[in-house]
């Protein structure tokens, strides 16, 4: 007989176990079954352990600029093993961290490869022996995977998914990144921080495409002047490997296609759904792209089944999946009889999104141009963090905030912020656009000086033509 649950979650990453904890705080028998590694992705092999590699080529190119700080520090080095070593260490400690959550909150961890075999059925493999599990809702939390090149499969050897990159065998001496979305530029910014040559390959007019174009602009100067090759409105033709690189045929913008060599590649062209070979066919579960189609709750076209995060639609990013789990688990209890609970889903443009290359961008809701498209009159405020006190100390004035509000209400239509730690600011303008501030709000608000926020408050006073501090 099959063990039966109230809800059963298909996936461990943000969105999985997340739901999974707020399933159980709200009274619900809940399994959560994971093929591989609590916490997914993100915890094992994306977000948290990159970031680990990046706080290392932080405090790298820290040290090789002591002077600047009237400090000496002959000769910096590092060890590329220790470096990867230190974050799979992060990683692993994170990865305990779940599995004590879910100890904690009594919910019952299945590992296996899991399979939908009818409406509100899961079957789990491990070894080729099958356990049958049922329940009243199912959540598919399956995430996704980066997507190959179709000319160019990863080898792990010359080329490179992300996976590879956190764990590289060696260290790249020239290396050709694919795509300028926040993976490949935060790889292209760890590897260029620790002394490889970076070539960067983006097929659209500018690099991280979904930025503000005032916010590319900035990072593609930056990087530039950092030693990064940035080609836009360009392509990979071909890809080939050998025992000593890698040979790319390069087109570029001018329509010309020049071979390049390099020691290494790293394939970021976007991310694949993991939908396959989980049951959804039999069951005419609604896609698009690959993707589950789903409601602001994560409903699915079949009763009682349910998705959330990277499998679904974009934004792909943990912090929404963490969101939607949270939205999903409630609207559950909620079907179940628990009247006390009140799901919100969340509104896209109040999602922020972070890249963490040097320097850093952040932002939330709608860019300048997106805002005009949409129809609104705007008001634009600017604020360069060279006129900040707090950057001029840190020794960080590469950067600015920008903020896009209604003209004719106020209402805060998108924030846009490059340089040092604005991937901890954005969340104040994310608040903001959550409780619907208006422009007149924040400039009441006091904020703390000597801060880096401070750049926040004048890019709004910016925008209403009382800027102070330039």
């Amino acid at each position: 007989m099959a063990d039966t649950y109230d809800l059963i979650v298909l996936g461990s990453g943000p969105g999985g176990y997340v739901a999974a904890i707020r399933a159980t705080q709200l009274g619900l028998k809940t399994a959560i079954v994971e093929r591989e590694l609590l916490g997914g992705i993100c915890l094992n092999w994306g977000c948290i352990p990159t970031k680990a590699l990046l706080r290392s080529a932080e405090i790298y190119n820290y040290l090789q600029h002591a002077e600047a700080y009237g400090l000496s520090n002959d000769k910096p080095s590092f060890d590329l093993a220790k470096v990867v070593a230190r974050s799979r260490a992060v990683s692993k400690q994170l990865n305990q961290g779940v599995a004590h959550l879910m100890k904690k909150n009594k919910i019952t961890v299945v590992m296996g490869e899991g399979k939908l075999t009818g409406k509100g059925k899961l079957s789990v493999t491990v070894d080729g022996k099958a356990t049958e599990l049922q329940a009243k809702h199912i959540i598919i939390a399956t995430g996704a995977r980066a997507r190959d090149l179709p000319f160019a499969k990863a080898d792990g050897k010359r080329i490179w998914t992300y996976r590879h990159a956190m764990t590289p065998a060696e260290m790249p001496t020239e290396l050709l990144v694919i795509g300028s979305g926040a993976i490949g530029i935060e790889f292209a910014s760890f590897y260029a921080d620790l002394g490889a040559k970076v070539t960067v390959v983006e097929m659209l007019d500018r690099i991280v495409p979904v930025e503000d174009s005032e916010v590319s602009a900035q990072l593609a100067k930056s990087l530039t002047k950092q030693g990064l090759v940035i080609h836009t409105s360009a392509g990979v033709e071909s890809l080939k490997t050998d025992a000593k690189g890698v040979a790319a045929t390069i087109k570029t913008s001018d329509g010309k296609s020049v071979e390049h060599r390099f020691s290494h590649a790293i394939v970021a062209v976007g991310i694949a759904p993991n939908t396959e070979n989980i049951g959804l066919e039999p069951l005419a579960v609604k896609t698009t792209k690959g993707h589950i189609d789903t409601d602001p709750y994560g409903r699915t076209n079949v009763p009682g089944l349910w998705a959330i995060g990277d499998v679904t639609a974009p934004p792909w990013l943990a912090h929404k999946a963490m969101h939607e789990a949270v939205t999903t688990a409630e609207a559950i209890a909620q079907e179940l009889g628990n009247k006390d609970v009140h799901p919100h889903a969340a509104d896209p443009k109040n999602i922020p999104g972070c890249t963490y290359c040097r320097p850093q961008v952040a932002s939330v809701g709608l860019t300048e141009a997106a805002a005009k498209e949409a129809g609104y009159q705007v008001k634009v405020g600017k604020f360069p963090a060279i006129g900040n006190g707090k950057a001029i100390a840190l020794g960080e004035v590469d950067g600015f905030v920008k903020t896009v509000f209604d003209a004719k209400t106020g209402e805060l239509l998108g924030a846009h912020m490059i340089g040092a730690e604005v991937t901890e600011l954005i969340q104040g303008y994310t608040v903001g656009k959550t409780a619907e501030l208006i422009d007149e709000d924040f400039v009441q608000t006091v904020f703390p000086h000597p801060t880096l926020s401070e750049m926040m408050h004048e890019a709004v006073l910016a925008a209403d033509g009382r800027v102070l501090h330039i």
